[in-house]
């Protein structure tokens, strides 16, 4: 009996450990899925309008100059984009020039990704550059420098042939203000003033896009289908995941590829409790001949034994998830697992707790316990045979 109440301790372990896993695992997906996409939405409005076809399209109709004035509006920023060759002393890169217009700047949580200087576009009427940090390690720049300046090289629209091939280009010289960090595919391009853009690209009125972002509380959902109805087939209305829509999919991929690698040590802690029902049936060889002899019959037995098995299951899940919760709780307040290495954002593993998760887990060991347990009564039915043929 000694032996059997360790076997099922063992089991009760394996699923309270499982549990426990799940939810922290989950919880620091969830939290690092937040901070990714809190950096992003640095850069990503709420909704972006495109040209279907064609790299740019006019901003002065009437519509777009009605959408201007709609008073849910928080800011609305004209953005044409183009790429360009960028030199600083002896060094080149090719990025991508993001022309950005005054309504950018609203939103204050750019200097959340700002590593050196300031997320500065304009200053004494001079046009200044932030620049992301894959430019900034190509070039070299030294945002310290007062006297470092970058070299901005884009093709002239009406450009011929010429002797001199410098003739063929417009160059404008701009002083970066700031170096930003995000991810690989922000931290590419350079961020300038609308103006200085539309002088380097020849494009006075023109825009690549328009990006809105509408104050809290508004039905971003219900703005973008307003908006799709109306603007017509001409433009592209993209929300933000829908702007970023490979980072969701890498994000829901990792997070998934875990719970399933978590459900395969559920299910191997879980299916113990056939080998631990399996011996308790043998050591209750007596109780189960009188409960036998007093009318019990095969489904009574099995019943038994069927929800033993949930029983020993749920325990484990319920003390696992609350030890899990009640560290997740903790890692929120104090950090205690700090990430390895200098991060500018966070220096500890983030977390965000999410009541899906709990079903979540519940739903995955309610499965597996009632299979285990289904097959553990199933094989005491077998063991009963035995026992009366024994006696």
């Amino acid at each position: 009996m000694h032996a059997i109440n360790i076997i099922s301790g063992i089991t009760m372990m394996g699923v309270l450990i499982g549990s426990a896993a799940l939810i922290i695992v989950l919880s620091v997906f969830n939290g690092f899925e937040t901070v990714i996409l809190s950096l992003y939405s640095n850069f990503s409005p709420e909704i972006k309008i495109e040209a279907r076809l064609g790299k740019t399209f006019d901003p002065t109709t009437p519509y777009f100059q009605s959408l201007h004035k709609d008073a849910r509006l928080f800011s609305y920023t004209e953005v044409l984009q183009e790429k360009a060759l960028i030199k600083c002393g002896n060094k080149t890169f090719i990025s991508s020039m993001v022309g950005v217009s005054d309504d950018f700047l609203k939103n204050r949580k750019l200097d959340n990704s700002i590593q050196s200087g300031s997320f500065t576009l304009k200053a004494n009427s001079r046009p200044y550059a932030v620049i992301g940090a894959t430019v900034q390690y190509n070039l070299s720049v030294n945002i310290n420098d007062p006297l470092t300046v970058l070299q901005v090289y884009s093709p002239k629209r009406s450009a011929g042939a010429s002797a001199n091939p410098l003739d063929e280009f417009i160059v404008r010289d701009i002083y970066p203000s700031g170096v930003f960090s995000i991810q690989q595919d922000f931290d590419n391009i350079i961020v300038v003033p609308i103006d200085f853009a539309r002088e380097m690209l020849e494009q006075p009125v023109n825009v690549s896009s328009i990006e809105l972002t509408y104050k809290p509380g508004t039905d971003i959902n219900s703005v973008q289908d307003a908006i799709t109805d109306k603007i017509g087939k001409d433009f592209t209305i993209k929300n933000r995941k829908q702007q970023n829509t490979e980072l969701y999919k890498t994000l829901n991929y990792e997070r998934w590829a875990i719970f399933m690698i978590l459900t395969f040590v559920l299910i191997i802690a879980a299916f113990n409790i056939v080998g631990s029902l399996t011996m308790l049936v043998i050591d209750k060889k007596k109780d189960i001949a009188i409960l036998t002899s007093l009318g019990a019959n095969k489904r009574t037995i099995q019943g038994i034994f069927f929800f033993e098995g949930l029983m020993i299951c749920f325990v484990g899940c319920i003390v696992g998830v609350l030890l899990g919760t009640a560290f997740c709780i903790l890692q929120q307040r104090y950090g205690m697992i700090k990430i390895g290495g200098q991060m500018s954002v966070i220096d500890a593993y983030p977390v965000t707790i999410k009541a899906g998760d709990f079903g979540l887990v519940f739903l995955t060991v309610g499965i597996i316990s009632v299979i285990a347990s289904g097959i553990s009564a199933r094989l005491s039915i077998k063991g009963l045979n035995d026992i009366k043929q024994d006696l």
